[in-house]
Formats: structure tokens, C-alpha cells, sequence
């Protein structure tokens, strides 16, 4: 049978649904790309904030019009992932269209689940959080020399608006040597690009070793012949230490990039949220990173208009971005999410507010990466190519200083022939906003 996997969400969530694939192949079933060419259909699910649940009920709701059109082949459909974890209590009642729900720590029973629709049966299966394994093996969707390597999943940081922890379960660190193990496989096969993800990765080690171990992991990946750039995705502050740091400055394998989720910068609502750290602390952290990493390029995301925010807990938020001058910011209207203790925090406020502090936040953030870019004019950055554009007739692909899929990419003409993975060498000649335009050398 055919089946298709439609996956939502992070790259952790991505992660799973490689996972699943590497399964169903070596079950024997043939993949395909286009949900509306097979007879079973995955939608590995995000139920992170309210954005991201509508996205999946749409999605289901699309395969379910393909299910019923007799014209496709469309059978039956399977709900993985966050989603279906979060609300497995009404999930079956509310989505009859369904065949199959799986959670999170039953990603493992994907190909039992497919026998079982295959047989018109349903199927539904919800093994305890704590059974859950980050590892395994997969089959890349990520382009053939990029990959996001999976460390750890979970949560212990309990921030007041946060529902992973309900969702994905307590934080589970892999073995260093299965980590190692998996990039050198990954290596072998092409990739030389590793994107290191968790949902804390500062956080890599306290639970299997007793200690962060970040930054061991970092050096015995930096030892793996093939791999060129490897990164680092949410990293939160009060985890950066001056032995991590130092790490990252001495290694030129890993690119200096650094994934900051701060969320907010007054102490206020930082408390409010139970961040750890204060403002002065997380400005610290930033200068060490500075100092030892003068070109480091640095990303982070705020949420606007959490309960309580005042108009002064705002200004410090503006204040704060434009002090620090961020390379790439990423900005969301809070969400109040049930089952999180903010949402029943006392002073809610107006949507209508909450995305006019999100826009001012997203103008200020646009100006500063703006001005910071129009510094790259006339410069040369090594940019691995990742596709061609027939529209605009020219190239595209990212710089060491670019995260796939979040920050964008650099568009440039050649006049010789090149290959998608290659790292070729761009001039910057013009500069919009977060875009920048150069031509190969």
C-alpha cells in the first residue's frame, strides 16, 4: 500500500516523523510524496499554541475531502504526534473521520497501526510518557546534506504558558555515544550540516549524567570527518556557560549561532512566565557571547502581550531589542493555552493589544536586521545552494548564519554551472530588509 506522511510543527516533531518513515520502509510499504497518490495518509500533528491546532485540524480536514472523494485513493487516516497526545480524551469523538491515533510514545507502533486500517480496523494507542525513546533510525526529509539531530525531548522548565511538559512528557537526554553513533551515519551519507535540537539543548546530560554535557557532546561531534557546520537551536540562557562558550569559539565546526528563546525582557513578566534568569543576567550571558564570539549571530523569540504585561514591561521588551540589536527575532501574540497556569492568570490582554505590541516588536526587529545587513553589502559569505527559483530566474540558499527553514534565505545569480549542496562563495550587491542578493565569484 501507499502511504504519505504529512508532518506539522518543530523540527523535533519532524524528527519523530522521519522516524516513522524508517519504519514503514522497512515494513515494505511504498511512500509517496503526495498525500492525495496514497491509500493511507500520516499527519504527524503540533498542538503547541492555538495557530498550530488549527493547522492540523485543517490539514485533517483536507485529507478527510480527500478520503471521501471517490476519485484518489485516499482510504484512511492516522493523527500522531502533539495533537493527538493532548487531547486524547475527545480527539476520536471529535475527529470521526480518523482511523488511527497514535501518541507520542507510541511512535513505534506506526506500522501496527497501518495493518490495522489497511484491515478497515480502528486503532488507537497511548503508551505512558515516560516510555518515550528520542532516538532511532529514520529517513531523512531534510535535503541530503542537511540534518537536525535530536538530543534530548521533553521539558522540566514548567514556564507558566507553556503546555510541552504536559504534552511531550519530563526531559530525556540520549547517550552521547548514540548521538555520536547517528551524526557519523548521517556524516557517511552526505549530510555535513547538523542543526543539534531539544526543547532545552543547554539543558543536554543533568538527567543521565548529572551534569550539562553540551558541550563534550559538541567536541566529539566537531571530531566526525564530513561534518562541516554544526549548530545550535534553543539554548536557553541561564544554560550558556563560559566551558560552552569556549567551546564554541575554539571549534570552527560549529558556526557561530546561537538560538536564544528569551521570550521577554522585563522582570517583571520574566517571573510571571517562571524564566529563569533576570535581565541583567541574560544581558551578561549575551556579552561573554559577544566577546568570545565577536561575529556570532544571534536569534532569539518574544511573546507579546502576556497577562500582566504593562505598557512600562512593554517599553523595557522595545527597549531591550533595540539595546541588544539581535540578528533575527522572531515575535508571537500570546497564547493562552489550557491546562497552563498563565491561562488562568488575572489580567488578560486584548488580542487586539497583543498583536500591536507583536507588530511594533517585528518593526523595530525588521530595522535593526535591515541596518545590520546593508554591512554585508559588498562582502563574501560561503552559502550552501539549495535550490533554484525559475520565477526569478536566480539561486537561493543560507549562509553558516542562517538556520534552515526559520531565517530565510540568500538569493544570487551564477553565470557557471553549480549543484544544489554545493557551498559556493556570493557577493552581497543588495540588501531588503532580512533578504539579502548577491551573484556567485
Amino acid at each position: 500500500m501507499k502511504v504519505a506522511m504529512i508532518s506539522l510543527g518543530c523540527s523535533k516533531n519532524q524528527v519523530d516523523a522521519e522516524i516513522m518513515l524508517a519504519s514503514l520502509k522497512s515494513a515494505g510499504y511504498e511512500l509517496v510524496g503526495d498525500p492525495a497518490k496514497a491509500e493511507i495518509v500520516i499527519i504527524n500533528t503540533c498542538g503547541f499554541i492555538e495557530s498550530a491546532k488549527a493547522e492540523a485540524i485543517e490539514n485533517i480536514l483536507e485529507v478527510a475531502s480527500l478520503k471521501a472523494d471517490d476519485t484518489t485513493p485516499v482510504s484512511h487516516i492516522i493523527v500522531s504526534g502533539c495533537l493527538a497526545q493532548r487531547y486524547r480524551d475527545e480527539i476520536a469523538d471529535e475527529l470521526p473521520e480518523v482511523d488511527a491515533f497514535l501518541g507520542i510514545a507510541s511512535r513505534d507502533k506506526i506500522v501496527d497501526a497501518v495493518k490495522a486500517v489497511s484491515q478497515h480496523k480502528k486503532y488507537c494507542d497511548f503508551a505512558p510518557l515516560c516510555e518515550y525513546t528520542p532516538g532511532g533510525d529514520r529517513l531523512l526529509s531534510t535535503p541530503f546534506y542537511t540534518a537536525y539531530l535530536k538530543i534530548a525531548d521533553g521539558c522540566d522548565n514548567r514556564c507558566s504558558y507553556c503546555a510541552i511538559p504536559y504534552i511531550r512528557g519530563k526531559f530525556i537526554s540520549r547517550l552521547i555515544d548514540e548521538i555520536v553513533a547517528e551524526a557519523k551515519a548521517l556524516a557517511e551519507n552526505g549530510v555535513f550540516e547538523l542543526n543539534v535540537i531539544a526543547q532545552d539543548t543547554t539543558r543536554y546530560g543533568l538527567d543521565l549524567y548529572s551534569e550539562r554535557k553540551l558541550p563534550e557532546l559538541l567536541s566529539r561531534l566537531c571530531e566526525i570527518e564530513g561534518i562541516k557546520w554544526i549548530r545550535i537551536l534553543y539554548a536557553y540562557p541561564d544554560g550558556i556557560t563560559d566551558e560552552l562558550i569556549d567551546v564554541m569559539a575554539s571549534n570552527d565546526k560549529i558556526v557561530n549561532y546561537i538560538d536564544l528563546p528569551l521570550q521577554h525582557a522585563s522582570d517583571n513578566v520574566l517571573k510571571a512566565m517562571k524564566r529563569r534568569g533576570t535581565q541583567a543576567e541574560i544581558l551578561s550571558t549575551i556579552e561573554k557571547i559577544r566577546e568570545k564570539m565577536p561575529n556570532a549571530s544571534l536569534r532569539t523569540t518574544f511573546i507579546t502581550g502576556f497577562p500582566g504585561e504593562s505598557e512600562e514591561d512593554f517599553k523595557t521588551l522595545c527597549d531591550f531589542v533595540e539595546k541588544v540589536r539581535f540578528d533575527k527575532v522572531g515575535v508571537f501574540a500570546y497564547s493562552a493555552e489550557e491546562g497552563t497556569p498563565a491561562a488562568e492568570f488575572d489580567n488578560q490582554i486584548d488580542e487586539d493589544v497583543k498583536n500591536a505590541r507583536k507588530e511594533e516588536i517585528e518593526k523595530i526587529a525588521c530595522r535593526i536586521a535591515d541596518e545590520k545587513n546593508k554591512k554585508l553589502l559588498g562582502k563574501e559569505l560561503d552559502v550552501v545552494v539549495e535550490g533554484y527559483d525559475r520565477l526569478a530566474e536566480c539561486w537561493f540558499g543560507r549562509s553558516r548564519y542562517y538556520a534552515p527553514e526559520v531565517d530565510g534565505e540568500i538569493f544570487f545569480t551564477a553565470s557557471s554551472p553549480i549543484q544544489i549542496g554545493e557551498i559556493i562563495t556570493v557577493k552581497i550587491t543588495e540588501v531588503v530588509e532580512y533578504d539579502l542578493y548577491g551573484e556567485a565569484v
